[in-house]
């Protein structure tokens, strides 16, 4: 399974990095912050991908996300966590400083009932104009085949269309298949924010 990690913020403007298994959150404290409101989303999850049918997913999913979650051996190495289903649900509810439930989209890409690829993806963050996704994973019977490319591609495009300017992401610089999968996919380097446990890249791309 290919791995993506991704993080939030801007480290200049004094933000620091934190990571809770797949999601690499770079926040302007130390405490996550978790929001309860009402989810009236401003994107259109089925609009996500041409290809997948795409819909949020919830506590009946996890052990679906868990299963595709748990081949990925090097992305766990790498961020030096272990993947439980109680690090999941705890996922479902993390938001940015700042953001609320009503600003995440956390979804599945359904290929049938199959669950080929979980993102996390926050609408408006660190700023309006940009979107940023939190953690990106693809079942290992969809990689190797452009199927990870493609999904990113048209969630841009996407993204693009409702009027952001770029997507950022943190992906952990010690590993290699995260790196190469976002720098192929359009995404630039913007700086490297040194963590306890490794360091984390920051990258974006221009929509």
């Amino acid at each position: 399974m290919i791995p993506y990690c991704s993080g939030f913020g801007n480290h200049h403007k004094g933000i620091s990095i934190s990571t809770n298994r797949g999601a690499c959150w770079i926040r302007m404290r130390l405490t996550f912050q978790k929001e309860e409101s009402l989810r009236m989303h401003r994107l259109n999850c089925g609009r996500l991908s041409d290809r997948f049918r795409v819909r949020e997913l919830s506590e009946s999913d996890i052990p679906a996300i868990y299963a595709l979650c748990c081949g990925n051996r090097l992305f766990y190495e790498c961020c030096g966590r272990q993947n439980t289903e109680e690090d999941i649900r705890s996922d479902m509810e993390i938001t940015p400083p700042g953001k609320e439930l009503c600003d995440k989209y956390y979804v599945g890409f359904f290929d049938g009932t199959n669950l080929a690829a979980v993102m996390d993806l926050i609408d408006g963050y660190p700023d309006d104009e940009t979107a940023f996704i939190g953690f990106f994973m693809l079942h290992t019977a969809y990689q190797g085949k452009g199927t990870g490319t493609e999904v990113v591609s048209q969630v841009c495009a996407y993204l693009k269309q409702c009027g952001f300017r770029r997507v950022q992401l943190g992906f952990d610089k010690d590993n290699p298949q995260s790196r190469h999968f976002w720098i192929k996919n359009h995404f630039a380097a913007v700086q490297e924010i040194p963590q306890e446990g490794g360091t984390i890249v920051l990258a974006q791309r221009s929509l």
